[in-house]
């Protein structure tokens, strides 16, 4: 059993581990999702890439109030490689202005941080 309490090590904590980091990102469709998952997880930037297939996004976009179906792609990466990962999605993205946020994940299953940090060697 693990303490969902204990605190995923910070630069400097621990010895100079690093924490890991949730990605975020909205796509068009869950065709487009699965593809740059799969891109990051094979190219290493990313230990593994949850797809929700369906959320509606309201949003301006030039000047407009706009709803739309979207997909949601979730990364798990280690804190060193987050703007690698994060420039690679843009480079990727068919969108002008995608949805790319990095998230640091203070508390964690301590056996799924050695998991991605396992994968990511």
């Amino acid at each position: 059993m693990f303490d969902l309490h204990e605190r995923v090590p910070v630069q400097g904590d621990r010895k100079g581990e690093r924490m890991i980091w949730m990605v975020y990102v909205t796509c068009k469709n869950v065709k487009e999702a699965e593809s740059m998952g799969r891109t990051v997880v094979k190219e290493r930037l990313a230990a593994c890439a949850n797809i929700f297939p369906e959320i509606r996004s309201i949003y301006c976009w030039e000047g407009n109030a706009e709803v739309s179906k979207e997909a949601v792609l979730i990364l798990k990466t280690k804190e060193e490689l987050v703007e690698r990962l994060m420039e690679r999605i843009k480079e990727i993205h068919p969108y002008d202005v995608p949805c790319i946020l990095g998230i640091p994940i203070e508390k964690s299953n301590p056996g799924f941080l050695e998991w991605v940090k396992e994968v990511m060697k």
